[in-house]
């Protein structure tokens, strides 16, 4: 889950925000008018669900599960999503795991997280202390997935089911950007759960954004409030989507090693990047990687905010302070 919650807006800037993708689309546009660049919006939001939603049985993405084994005709949107899924997993080196649907429905995250059975405020996880012993060691399914072009085709191993949570609302967040951007021509930044992206020039104070555990609270929420110019920004956090499952609290961040809820170290992660795709990758493999997530994150140049469990925050990669 991504959490970022936006801050209060330049004079200059138009804003609109509706229900999507079981979270909230916002939209701020600099000038008056964002009915264009909503519409945009809006294409984008339906196109992602149609095809990469694990909670319909018309999507494409269960179409491609329940086919494992076999190849499968995929549209260009798609291959796209399944295309930047894979680079997660190799750039994490498979922290970021695509193949983890069937655990996150052994979770019981197997419906829309509106339906799952609320946790009380307060409540991070039933697993707190982290795990010192991976009992069993789950195969990389990733590096088996095919992937084809011309005309795109993909095969997923038998017995593999995808979920896409991981990247594909950032991808929606970055393509919904754009298109918003070209169908107004002004300058955009889009948050669809919490995940940002921007696109055309920021306000001249830039965008104001609020980073705290939930992308719905305000700005006197606990956390930060910081200015972006551009690229996009993400916060992945174990604090939000969790329900109760087995007498246990659970929540949507799985260990790739053995396909359970991470034991948690860091209860949020927010890392800025050149896209809202790039920069959920990092802070959702922040979370999983815990302990070794800010020598992970300052290796690679990425500005992040970690918040440990007991709410001390850790700025690294020259993130604001």
């Amino acid at each position: 889950m991504t959490a970022v919650g936006s801050g209060r807006r330049p004079r200059d800037v138009c804003a609109d925000s509706w229900p999507a993708l079981g979270s909230t689309a916002v939209l701020q546009v600099t000038g008056s008018d964002c009915s264009a660049p909503r519409s945009a919006v809006e294409r984008e939001i339906a196109a992602i669900d149609a095809a990469a939603s694990r909670f319909r049985e018309d999507s494409e993405l269960s179409r491609l599960n329940a086919a494992a084994g076999a190849c499968m005709a995929v549209s260009a949107l798609f291959m796209e999503a399944l295309r930047l899924a894979l680079r997660a997993a190799e750039l994490t080196d498979g922290a970021v795991d695509p193949t983890l649907g069937e655990s996150l429905v052994a979770a019981g995250y197997d419906r829309d997280q509106g339906s799952l059975d609320p946790v009380p405020d307060g409540e991070v996880s039933s697993d707190r202390a982290p795990r010192l012993v991976i009992v069993s060691r789950r195969t990389a399914l990733w590096r088996m997935i095919e992937l084809t072009e011309d005309p795109p085709m993909a095969r997923l191993p038998r017995g593999v089911s995808l979920d896409l949570g991981a990247t594909a609302k950032a991808l929606a967040s970055d393509r919904a950007a754009r298109a918003a951007h070209e169908a107004g021509g002004q300058g955009v930044l889009v948050s669809l759960g919490g995940d940002i992206a921007t696109a055309g020039p920021a306000p001249d104070s830039g965008w104001v954004v609020h980073v705290t555990d939930d992308h719905r609270s305000g700005p006197e929420a606990p956390g930060q409030t910081i200015r972006i110019h551009g690229g996009g920004l993400a916060t992945s956090s174990v604090t939000v989507r969790r329900w109760w499952h087995e007498g246990r609290v659970r929540h949507h961040i799985l260990d790739p090693r053995d396909g359970s809820p991470v034991a948690p170290i860091w209860r949020t992660v927010s890392v800025a990047a050149a896209s809202c795709a790039d920069a959920n990758i990092a802070s959702t493999a922040a979370i999983v990687l815990g302990e070794r997530a800010a020598a992970w994150l300052t290796e690679r140049g990425l500005p992040a905010r970690l918040v440990a469990l007991d709410g001390t925050a850790l700025a690294v990669g020259g993130w604001p302070t």
